[in-house]
């Protein structure tokens, strides 16, 4: 029975139009799946669903979003990223992997990504506050050491010492929200095309109302970065913005305003 598959332009051109031409007539195509996006079941024999190509540098993999959630795309993303998507998707029913190893890795930093409004200069900003759960170290290296903050800074992100005002702007760079929720952080592609993302959800983060519509307001969302164990999960603002003032105090800092992609 024929699938209700949406299959864009983008990714046919990127699978080859006999594999298109085949979910489209349901011999590849999952029935039941779970949706890229918001991680709920979908049913390709009941209604719209995307066919969505996350592609990395050596590393193709297939994933199914329901028709409402996320459009039929192809989104690039660093091949580290393509790895953790491969072992959150590559389980559910139809996931196609295309020269994906599944062997087990070692254990590797996750960015811990906090939502949360901030007061600079008497206004209310939306912001993001990011810390790594290990040590980043440089890649190649063999030390032992935490480079998370230097390569921040030299992507163009810059010290904040204390929050007295907004920090600049850094162009190329992109918080990209769908749907009223937060997906990514996207940085300038390597070769110059569409940009990839440096930070992604596997599951869409739901934000307040209140930091949306700061976002919209604004245009752009501040991104705060810090080592681990420099900020903690705060459970309020409040104790957010203090972990926030005492990392830059300590030097332990960097921040950029990002534009805002998406509503």
């Amino acid at each position: 029975m024929p699938r209700m598959l949406d299959v864009s332009d983008a990714v046919r051109a990127e699978i080859g139009d006999e594999e298109a031409d085949r979910l489209l007539a349901g011999e590849n195509a999952p029935g039941s799946y779970d949706c890229t996006s918001c991680r709920t079941p979908g049913d390709s024999e009941q209604e719209r669903t995307s066919t969505v190509l996350f592609v990395g540098d050596e590393t193709a993999v297939l994933a199914f979003a329901h028709a409402s959630c996320l459009p039929s795309q192809v989104v690039q993303v660093t091949e580290e990223q393509l790895r953790g998507a491969v072992r959150s998707i590559g389980g559910v029913a139809g996931g196609a992997v295309a020269g994906a190893s599944q062997q087990t890795t070692p254990e590797q930093a996750v960015l811990g990504v906090t939502s949360g409004l901030v007061l600079i200069e008497g206004e209310l900003h939306p912001a993001l506050v990011v810390e790594p759960t290990s040590a980043i170290v440089r890649p190649g290296s063999t030390g032992s050491g935490d480079d998370f903050l230097p390569l921040l800074i030299e992507q163009g992100f810059m010290p904040v010492t204390e929050l007295a005002s907004v920090p600049p702007v850094l162009h190329g760079w992109s918080v990209l929200l769908a749907m009223g929720q937060l997906h990514a952080v996207l940085q300038p592609s390597a070769g110059g095309g569409q940009p990839v993302a440096w930070w992604q959800a596997h599951q869409p983060l739901q934000v307040t109302d209140g930091w949306r519509a700061a976002a919209n307001k604004h245009q752009q969302v501040l991104m705060f970065a810090a080592p681990v164990g420099s900020i903690g999960r705060q459970p309020r603002e409040d104790l957010l913005r203090g972990s926030l003032d005492k990392a830059a105090a300590a030097g332990k800092l960097v921040g950029a305003a990002l534009p805002l992609a998406g509503t």
